[in-house]
């Protein structure tokens, strides 16, 4: 049921043909089913309070009140945003006896404004600092592809992923710091967006990165994500005409042809070449383009760039204090962070702005430059030792695979770009087509229309075929 899209439920909702009520016990169902991943995809589950929210829209709704249009969907809200009454952990143990949030963080309150209800928060990497979604404290919900084999759901918004894969809600809330709602949409074959940074406040999420942090939807289309990302940046809780552009044939489409298709793996790059050559056919200009100053980016953050040592800022007490219940493969992360200094951290700063200017040259003239979202497939859960491998102190296969995931998402994030994930598959295919992501990207303040370009692209991303 909750596969649906959103503008569908409400639609629905509206009509009397289903009841919020029928769409919380349907999530809730998913959540508690005992051969599911809802115990390892939620931290937290508000089941009392769901039900509650949900007869009271209903009664509302039978009263013929006026409802948002929304009033009813399950959201599930990643476990870094505040929420009412709920200790914010971040996935991890280390803020368990914090005290709990006394109100809500503006994007969930938005959420709530529209209507939207609030299942439970969603696990994730610890303090969001992976692309890999794993966490030794809560365990880890593998990817809805290959199940049998169990992979990685990709991070760290990884609970909202799964959450919206299998039928737990109908959108998830996670953050974008280098990747995180990007990486596991692409690993969970479902649609992830990060938006502008700016145009969807901060507060009350716990913070990794404020240089880099953003706050955006995973769900099970294009026009979903919209909707919500404009409820998001507060440009409208109605429910808005379909985000649809024009038709494809009049896109234009540049593919970023170094750095971004550099060693990727055989299935991502057979599966990427297919999704470029049906856009081509389907009447898109695809131009390929170059960008060789991604190059630069290794140079530029040898000593980790901004997210290392604004996390470290945060972190330090805390560490010192508990470190020892801290992910150990976060805690390196962070404690990275000592590596920066003032004068380093400047000239990223510089490096960026530099970067950020070169990006809106070479996306001129085009309605999106397009690249795979990750350059692998899932591996593998048991691919990752729990404590990682005594035979590797450095834990270098982690490092190396997580450093592989981020990379093509953390470009948009260090442009100040927005940029989307489209799977390349229908949302009946999920389970059974490798999990590759096609990623979308536009400089900084092209939401919108970038947005519209997603919407036209994404019947031909999900049939995508390979022979």
């Amino acid at each position: 049921m909750l596969n649906q899209p959103i503008r569908l439920l409400s639609e629905q909702l509206s009509a009397g043909s289903i009841t919020a009520r029928e769409l919380i016990e349907s999530a809730l169902a998913a959540i508690d089913d005992p051969v599911g991943e809802g115990s390892r995809a939620f931290v937290a589950v508000a089941a009392d309070r769901a039900r509650a929210e949900a007869d009271a829209w209903d009664a509302l709704r039978a009263a013929n009140g006026w409802t948002p249009p929304f009033a009813g969907i399950p959201v599930a809200i990643k476990d870094l945003a505040d929420v009412t009454g709920e200790v914010t952990t971040a996935g991890s143990t280390v803020l368990a006896a914090a005290g709990p949030a006394v109100t809500d963080a503006p994007a969930v309150a938005r959420l709530r404004s529209a209507g939207f209800i609030v299942v439970g928060r969603t696990n994730m990497t610890e303090f969001a600092f992976s692309g890999l979604g794993l966490n030794p404290h809560y365990g880890t919900p593998s990817s809805p592809w290959d199940r049998s084999t169990g992979r990685i759901p990709g991070g760290s918004s990884s609970g909202s992923a799964v959450a919206v894969a299998d039928g737990m809600a109908a959108v998830g809330l996670g953050t974008d710091t280098g990747g995180s709602c990007r990486i596991p949409a692409a690993f969970c074959n479902i649609v992830g967006y990060k938006p502008t940074a700016r145009r969807v406040p901060l507060d009350g999420i716990i913070p990794l990165s404020p240089s880099l942090d953003s706050v955006g939807p995973l769900a099970n289309t294009v026009d979903c994500v919209a909707i919500v990302d404009s409820i998001l940046a507060d440009t409208g809780h109605g429910l808005p005409s379909s985000s649809a552009s024009g038709p494809i044939s009049s896109l234009r489409l540049g593919v970023l042809s170094d750095f971004m298709l550099d060693d990727l793996d055989d299935t991502v790059a057979v599966r990427f070449n297919a999704a470029v050559s049906a856009l081509s056919s389907s009447g898109a200009t695809v131009t390929s383009v170059t960008f060789p100053e991604l190059n630069e980016l290794g140079d530029i953050n040898r000593d980790g760039g901004f997210a290392p040592a604004e996390a470290l800022e945060w972190h330090r007490r805390l560490i010192a204090d508990r470190g020892d219940q801290y992910d150990q493969r976060v805690r390196r992360r962070i404690e990275g962070g000592s590596r920066a200094s003032a004068v380093y951290y400047v000239e990223v700063l510089n490096h960026r702005r530099r970067l950020i200017d070169r990006f809106a040259e070479v996306a001129d003239g085009f309605d999106a430059l397009i690249a795979p979202t990750v350059a692998t497939i899932p591996p593998p859960l048991d691919s990752f030792p729990p404590d990682g491998d005594p035979s590797d102190p450095d834990d270098r296969y982690y490092s190396t695979i997580n450093l592989r995931a981020l990379r093509n998402t953390a470009v948009g994030n260090f442009l100040d770009s927005c940029a989307i994930s489209l799977p390349l598959c229908g949302v009946e295919e999920r389970a059974t087509t490798p999990a590759v992501g096609l990623m979308l990207m536009a400089p900084a303040m092209a939401d919108d229309h970038l947005l519209r370009t997603a919407a036209a692209v994404e019947s031909v991303a999900a049939s995508v075929s390979v022979e």
